[in-house]
């Protein structure tokens, strides 16, 4: 190929990414979240959703972790403030109540969950402030019902979270009284 050739071939390349650019950028960025509704708590981590065509899933909250509720069929004991977490949980998800989930790079658990972000309001634009004033699994670190739990590739909040569990650490907040 000759270098005009070529050289108009990368322009065109170049004027079609800068389109390609622009049309995402202009894209909503709440287009990310995807609303449901709770249908019931599992556990304080865990939780089932229906979306608007129907169809029910559970999901599994992104980066917190819990202490577990007992399930004697699966050799689990209760863990101490596991009650707590789940009581919790079910106050503030509670049946029919409208969400928002954020999902990551990995979709699904081992067990087949779907992983979220839980969301109680769309964000306008995601900062720290939103997460703390809007996101479930926050609350679940600020209130000191969970602890976090950062299983690669979903690590978007990691960070945040992590800080979010200091501060209620500091705080004497839930199971760090």
């Amino acid at each position: 190929m000759n270098r005009r050739k070529v050289r108009a071939l990368w322009f065109v390349l170049l004027i079609f990414a800068v389109i390609i650019q622009g049309c995402t950028g202009a894209v909503d960025a709440s287009a990310n979240f995807i609303q449901a509704k709770i249908v019931k708590v599992i556990d304080g981590d865990t939780i089932k959703v229906r979306f608007s065509s129907g169809k029910k899933v559970n999901i599994r909250l992104i980066g917190v972790n819990t202490p577990e509720l007992s399930h004697p069929e699966l050799g689990i004991k209760e863990q101490p403030y596991g009650k707590e977490a789940y009581k919790y949980t079910k106050k503030v998800l509670y049946p029919g109540r409208r969400v928002f989930l954020e999902y990551d790079v990995g979709k699904q658990d081992k067990y087949g969950r779907d992983l979220a972000y839980v969301w109680l309001e769309k964000p306008e634009k995601v900062s720290e402030g939103e997460i703390r004033a809007k996101m479930f699994n926050a609350w679940l670190l600020l209130e000191g019902y969970a602890q976090v739990m950062t299983v690669p590739p979903n690590v978007k909040y990691s960070k945040l979270f992590v800080k979010f569990q200091k501060e209620a650490r500091e705080n004497s907040r839930g199971l760090w009284k």
